[in-house]
């Protein structure tokens, strides 16, 4: 692989044509007269690299798996120092390329930019699409900053291919078609696997392909679309995402009224349960084990796509008839309750299918006259026509905070412009899979730009996320960026001509602006401060009235994406539209031990809600030994919904309401050309008719999809543990397992803060504890008889099936007298007897993984643990934790989900991140870029 460097670095010194020596395009209809794009200064100073504004440092990047045993690892790379050693591991193991300890790899992260921002640029050149060379190297050095500087990033493709490859890949999501003849459904498996290859997503509408009610044209049965799936399926299994370990992202839809809908609806969760059958009888249940190896539409996320029609059928209780795709006569008629009430008995056990509104998504359709929106990317974020791509970036919000903690809209709106302009030459110097998605990509250009650290950015100003507030705060910043985009489109349109399938769409696209315009005046300005709101409606009145003048570049400007890796490369404590997901987290330290991390915009908060430093310290304090701010000193009872996040603390009770998830995505909806990629996470307990009135809710609020998950519906196993000792059918009736009347035993001697006492612990043959015992020194003193009475009591809960590991979550760190220091190396400091009792169990006779989640320490990990953290860069408000070696369990302060998989290239537990998932330790995803 050659990199070229001498002309990226620095991107300003590109050679500019003369003006008679470019080519001349023929000027298309509606161009301006004024030739090429101007573009000024707003973060940048002329004669001045960014790079040369900010302070640069050496450092390793290593990646760690479960064991501790480093699995990437590359020395003295250049990185600024402002970037967290997360967004160093991330940014060099994910996207510098050459080979590892060879002259070609990438060693800088002035390369690796440069190589981005420079190719733009001599892109940008070539297309005399500036209009000086001062407004291409002012363009140049704005982007360079943003960049560097964490304010925005592009889709991984881009950091992929970008300066690598002469027509390179650039976008992350593409719809693709497929017609009712075998040639197009097998030429559909094979774009599918080709994109599957470069780590791109996919989805399809399968509806045009005739049901299993229906004869082909020899006379024969057709198949049916969910029997293709299975082979689709198959495909997206074998051809790993990017050529790594991770699944394949793929979007499969069926529309409501094909005659095969019953089926669609029921095939993943009936696999479901032959996977979970396989579970019972003994096999590993991990994602890529035996028992989910062997059940088809694993690699797929699946959606019921229903009109208006449908919805007021199921309100009025009415019928709903489905109809052959050949000719449309009527096939099965149900009743509209009972498909929907299936979709929602499927998705409380496997969470599929989801619900895409069809009558929505096309209302707000840009394009009409060019054809329906049939379907979406993996994620739902990007709607669009049939065979089209979109390539993808989002804004850190974080960065536009100013120094008196205010949002800054001028400085966020120009950074839209700038990154949108770049987006935009990417788009005609892409290579795209298909000629058809080549040529859509040309005729209509779409872009999908959005943002990061939405819920950070409330929590900061003080403002729930489930609140009116921060719904209102959310819609106007959400407005401000895509109103600044389609007006900057227009702009570009002024010098470049519009894209061209505008003519065809004109009036229909001006009408979406205007309804997009028009939303701002739902906008509540009681919760918005005025400067904000000011920009909001500025962009949307500048971006309608430049339309009518000019037309527009590109038909579509933004969507919400998950911001996987790039929101890691940003250093986003939140990604995409999501809260944070708990106030505390932890992160593997590569030499062991865990690097324990406060979000370091609680303090920020606590003083924007008025409290003094004292009692910041004080609270903060708290959270950090306690992992919740439930309970915090001088805390007041109204702003404890400001520190609500996603997932409830392990010592809590607390999170944001599914509801609450619902009523943000309805309120910056109005604002995008796309749709939000974000899953409704319902807790374990949930109801089918909670998951009904969900599928409901949506719909009446305007949204275009939703993704459902129900905590602990699929029966995966983080780590793959082997065969269970006991099948989970037989633990249905109650049974008490006792000992032998001789039993092996441990017996230690403790002490806590000058109390002694005696644990001894009788073992099955098999190692798992079976009874124990509580002595204390003072005999017959109330805490004596208390400890006994406690331990016989636990000794049952073993003996009828119990797992230790939840007595030892359930007790440990539990607070109460008497508590202090221990003569303990691996435990220094009890909270309580019962604390010391459980972690001391934990120690003997559970995993290192969950050791970790009790903080037990392993002497040999401290040093270790020590010396790492000085390399690591810790955020503001990080502290070591010594917790041993193992890997990083995310449910170690909060409940995160039951069935989480883990991460193919690490081995961490990878959370929730939008409709896929993402790992805390090494930055990777499963589904999305």
């Amino acid at each position: 692989m050659t990199i070229h460097h001498p002309d990226v670095i620095l991107p300003r010194k590109l050679p500019i044509q003369s003006q008679a020596g470019r080519a001349q395009k023929p000027r298309k209809k509606g161009r301006s007269a004024v030739r090429g794009l101007p573009f000024g200064r707003r973060f940048t100073r002329s004669g001045q690299h960014p790079f040369d504004e900010i302070q640069w440092e050496k450092r390793n990047a290593t990646i760690s798996n479960e064991r501790g045993e480093s699995v990437f690892q590359q020395k003295d790379v250049e990185v600024p120092a402002a970037w967290s050693q997360m967004a160093t591991n991330v940014v060099v193991s994910k996207y510098f390329r050459g080979a590892l300890d060879t002259p070609s790899r990438e060693n800088s992260v002035k390369t690796l930019i440069g190589r981005v921002v420079g190719t733009i640029a001599k892109w940008a050149e070539e297309m005399s699409f500036f209009a000086s060379h001062q407004d291409l190297e002012a363009f140049s050095d704005e982007l360079t900053y943003l960049l560097v500087n964490q304010y925005a990033s592009f889709n991984s493709p881009v950091w992929f291919n970008v300066g690598i490859e002469p027509k390179p890949q650039c976008s992350a999501c593409f719809i693709n078609s497929v017609g009712d003849t075998m040639e197009s459904i097998l030429g559909l498996a094979k774009t599918e696997g080709m994109l599957f290859k470069h780590g791109s997503g996919t989805g399809s509408n399968l509806s045009s392909i005739r049901s299993s009610f229906e004869r082909l044209a020899g006379g024969g049965q057709a198949s049916g679309p969910v029997s293709f799936m299975k082979g689709f399926d198959a495909f997206a299994g074998v051809i790993k995402s990017g050529g790594k370990t991770r699944r394949a992202a793929k979007m499969v839809i069926l529309d409501a009224d094909h005659p095969d809908i019953e089926q669609f609806i029921l095939c993943k969760a009936e696999e479901e349960k032959k996977a979970w059958a396989l579970i019972d009888a003994g096999y590993n249940g991990a994602i890529d084990g035996p028992a989910y190896g062997s059940i088809f539409f694993q690699n797929s996320n699946n959606s019921v796509r229903v009109d208006d029609d449908f919805m007021q059928a199921l309100e009025h209780d009415g019928d709903w008839t489905t109809r052959a795709v050949t000719d449309g006569t009527p096939i099965r008629t149900f009743k509209a309750r009972e498909l929907i009430h299936k979709m929602a008995e499927a998705a409380h056990v496997c969470g599929d299918p989801g619900i895409q509104y069809d009558t929505n998504i096309n209302a707000w359709h840009t394009c009409p006259t060019s054809g329906r929106i049939n379907a979406s990317n993996p994620c739902s974020e990007y709607m669009f026509l049939d065979d089209t791509a979109c390539n993808l970036a989002s804004l850190n919000l974080m960065k536009f905070v100013d120094a008196q903690g205010e949002f800054d809209p001028e400085a966020f709106g120009y950074a839209v412009k700038t990154v949108f302009t770049a987006m935009e030459i990417l788009v005609g110097n892409a290579s795209y899979p298909t000629p058809a998605i080549e040529r859509n990509s040309h005729l209509f250009r779409p872009l999908g730009i959005g943002y990061a650290n939405l819920g950070a950015l409330l929590m900061e100003r003080g403002l729930p996320y489930d609140s009116d507030a921060g719904r209102n705060y959310a819609a106007a910043i959400t407005a401000v960026m895509t109103g600044e985009s389609y007006a900057q489109s227009a702009r570009i349109a002024a010098h470049h001509g519009t894209f061209e399938g505008y003519a065809a769409n004109r009036d229909p696209m001006l009408g979406v602006i205007a309804k997009h315009k028009n939303a701002v005046n739902r906008i509540d300005p009681a919760h918005v401060p005025q400067p904000l709101l000011n920009a909001a409606r500025q962009s949307w009145d500048e971006a309608f009235t430049l339309g009518q003048q000019y037309g527009y570049r590109n038909s579509q400007a933004s969507v919400l994406a998950p911001t996987g890796t790039i929101g890691f490369m940003m250093d986003c404590d939140t990604t995409g539209v999501e809260p944070d997901i708990a106030l505390v987290k932890y992160k593997r330290l590569v030499g062991g031990g865990m690097l324990k991390i406060v979000n370091n915009t609680v303090p920020d908060a606590l003083r924007r809600l008025g409290y003094g430093e004292k009692q910041n310290k004080d609270i903060m304090n708290y959270l950090e030994e306690n992992e919740t701010i439930e309970g915090a000193p001088h805390l007041k009872t109204q702003h404890l919904p400001v520190f609500d996040c996603a997932f409830k603390p392990l010592r809590g009770s607390r999170s944001i309401h599914y509801r609450g998830h619902l009523r943000m995505m309805s309120a910056v909806q109005p604002f995008l050309s796309g749709a939000i990629s974000k899953t409704i996470n319902m807790p374990a307990d949930s109801t089918v008719d909670e998951i009904q009135k969900v599928y409901i809710e949506g719909w009446k609020m305007g949204l275009k999809a939703i993704a459902i998950y129900r905590d602990g519906c699929k029966r995966t196993q983080p780590l793959n543990t082997g065969k269970e000792s006991a099948p989970a059918a037989q633990a249905a009736k109650p049974y008490r397992r006792r000992l032998p009347d001789e039993r092996r035993a441990i017996t230690h001697h403790f002490e806590v803060e000058g109390h002694e006492g005696y644990i001894t612990v009788g073992i099955h043959e098999d190692g798992t504890p079976g009874e124990i015992f509580l002595k204390m020194a003072k005999e017959g003193s109330t805490i004596s008889g208390l400890m006994d009475n406690f331990a016989t009591s636990v000794s049952m809960a073993l003996q009828y099936g119990v797992p230790l590991a939840v007595l030892v979550d359930k007790f440990s760190h539990t607070r109460f007298e008497p508590s202090g220091m221990t003569r303990n190396p691996n435990i220094p400091f009890a909270k309580s007897v019962t604390d010391y009792v459980f972690r001391w169990l934990a120690s003997k006779l559970l995993s290192p993984d969950e050791q970790h989640a009790v903080g037990v320490v392993h002497a040999k990990a401290v040093e270790e643990t020590a010396a790492q953290s000085e390399t690591d860069s810790p955020a503001a408000n990080s502290k070591v934790q010594p917790h041993g070696h193992g890997s990083v369990r995310t449910g170690i302060t909060f409940q995160s989900q039951e069935d989480a998989p883990s991460c193919a290239d690490c081995g961490s537990i990878l959370v929730r991140n939008a409709s896929c998932y993402k790992c805390l330790n090494c930055g990777s995803t499963a589904g999305c870029s």
